[in-house]
């Protein structure tokens, strides 16, 4: 007695199409599953056994054999449980094989019978919806999730007894979409809303449609800071923002996600396969709507940054994927971890090489970073600064060439007085929906122009959309000279400048509008041409 039942395994952003094959014959009782198994996966015969049983159904002693082809991809994670069940039942004659056509099952099994929910259910019905798949069993809490993909039924089950009765055609249990009663793993659900605890370690300062965002009018002052964050934003540029301890530069980098365009269709749905694969997905936010925020400790590691590990995952630079990752104190960061950002702030993507193969995850983030000037964060007020030259010039070398090279905006955030608190604590400032409005103005110019946020020219791009003046030529000629610019640095004031353009609505980037491109990029230079000479 055979049985084959179609599943899904994922192997970086991408799900890859898996059959499991069951065979059950006479011969000496025993239950062996191959075809390169993860521990988890190894484990799914016992709880499968388990779950059979307390459904009434015992298992005949035979010999029992299944294989996840193709044999080659590595399969980890508990969603081959109930394909597993089902390629059973299949073999001893309790489903019809017509039932299981062109279906795709996947969900974990607890001992009782239950089906609790996965993660990567999204990219799964994806690729089964380009196989031909017409339907999916899935989890009920991954139901939500799996029905953002178009032209194809998905069918939420709570049970391994409900799956049983679905293809036996007595129909499935009729539940209201917010029912969330009754499913999921009991004891792990959060404050009942049928989410899963999710590991300490992803639990980052997120917004993606969770909590409120803070308005850029309860910032006093800083209004070139704020002129930077526009830009920043208008543009996708990446931002470094610095000055003293407390001037406000955490402030202004929270309230940036308020000001950014939506997401389209198309990026939701990427950022929100991330998300699934990542398992952050609940029945009640199955779809990321809102650019992602990411504010990591300092004490992150380099693999949690990235992502991998054992069982490869998308780290938090990926789920910071078309949103922002803010790197508060950012020279707190291990200079091999601040390196590491290198190539995915060029390329937009992190490639991760394991034994098990080789993953592949989008990065496509706008980074904005906060620091002082010095350990003591007062340079160059040399009345309050207490730090030596050697101690400030270590401090700053945490930010490697390099990385400052990728760096579009630096913003100087400086302490305010106290006038400039008292007069601007009564009065409402300029708000994040006033910035928005002329972000989304330019965003619609870019549109327009080719779809990429300026950010994103290419060479090809720049010299067609970002053509100098005579004026503007010569200007830029004496910047390169003067700031020995490198040619990605002359090529990221072009696009800063682009930028500047769109929101002041010109088609052409005039002298006024490079001149300020040129002053973002030589803000801080002041303070890292200052600390050359060190006091060895």
């Amino acid at each position: 007695m055979f049985s084959t039942i179609s599943t899904a395994a994922i192997c970086g952003m991408e799900a890859v199409m898996i059959q499991a094959e069951v065979d059950v014959s006479q011969g000496l009782p025993s239950f062996q599953m191959v075809g390169y198994l993860g521990s988890e996966v190894k484990e799914a015969g016992e709880r499968v056994r388990v779950a059979l049983k307390n459904m009434g159904i015992t298992i005949p002693p035979m010999r029992i054999t299944v294989n996840l082809s193709p044999a080659d991809i590595r399969k980890g994670g508990t969603g081959y449980d109930l394909p597993v069940a089902v390629g059973i039942l299949q073999a001893l004659g309790h489903v019809e094989a017509q039932q299981t056509e062109k279906v795709l099952f996947v969900g974990e099994l607890s001992l009782n019978g239950e089906v609790n929910e996965v993660r990567g259910v999204l990219p799964m019905v994806r690729a089964a919806r380009a196989e031909g798949i017409v339907r999916c069993i899935v989890p009920w809490e991954n139901e939500n999730e799996g029905a953002l993909i178009p032209d194809m039924e998905i069918i939420g089950v709570s049970s391994l007894e409900e799956v049983a009765e679905l293809l036996k055609g007595k129909g499935c249990k009729k539940r209201k979409r917010d029912d969330l009663k009754g499913t999921g793993r009991k004891g792990t659900d959060r404050k009942g809303t049928g989410e899963r605890n999710k590991p300490a370690s992803l639990q980052c300062d997120r917004i993606g449609g969770e909590g409120q965002i803070p308005d850029f009018a309860e910032v006093s002052g800083q209004a070139g800071a704020k002129r930077a964050a526009e830009i920043a934003a208008a543009g996708f540029h990446n931002l470094l923002l610095f000055g003293p301890p407390g001037s406000g530069k955490t402030m202004i980098a929270k309230r940036i996600p308020g000001i950014l365009p939506e997401l389209t269709k198309e990026e939701s749905l990427e950022v929100s396969s991330v998300y699934s694969i990542s398992g952050l997905l609940s029945r009640r936010n199955p779809f990321i709507f809102t650019r992602p925020f990411l504010s990591p400790h300092h004490t992150i590691t380099a693999q949690a940054l990235s992502g991998g590990g054992t069982h490869p995952k998308p780290g938090v630079i990926s789920l910071a994927h078309k949103g922002v990752l803010f790197l508060d104190e950012m020279p707190e960061f291990g200079s091999k971890v601040l390196d590491m950002l290198r190539q995915p702030l060029e390329e937009k993507r992190i490639r991760i090489a394991r034994l098990g193969g080789s993953y592949e995850y989008p990065a496509d983030f706008m980074l904005v970073g906060a620091m002082n000037p010095c350990p003591c964060g007062y340079y160059p007020d040399m009345g309050r600064c207490r730090c030596t030259q050697t101690a400030i010039r270590r401090y700053q070398e945490h930010l490697s060439g390099p990385i400052l090279d990728r760096i579009d905006i630096c913003a100087e955030v400086l302490a305010l007085s106290m006038e400039e608190l008292a007069s601007g604590s009564g009065q409402a400032g300029e708000t994040s929906a006033d910035i928005r409005s002329r972000v989304l103005r330019a965003r619609n110019i870019q549109e327009k122009r080719g779809g990429r946020f300026n950010a994103a020219l290419t060479p090809e791009e720049i010299s067609c959309f970002c053509e100098l003046d005579r004026e503007g030529r010569k200007l830029l000629e004496k910047a390169f000279g003067k700031m020995k610019l490198s040619a990605r640095a002359y090529y990221r004031i072009l696009r800063v400048a682009r930028t500047i353009a769109d929101l002041d609505g010109s088609k052409k980037i005039g002298k006024m509008h490079l001149a300020e491109a040129v002053s973002c990029r030589m803000a801080g230079s002041r303070y890292w041409n200052e600390t050359g000479a060190d006091d060895r």
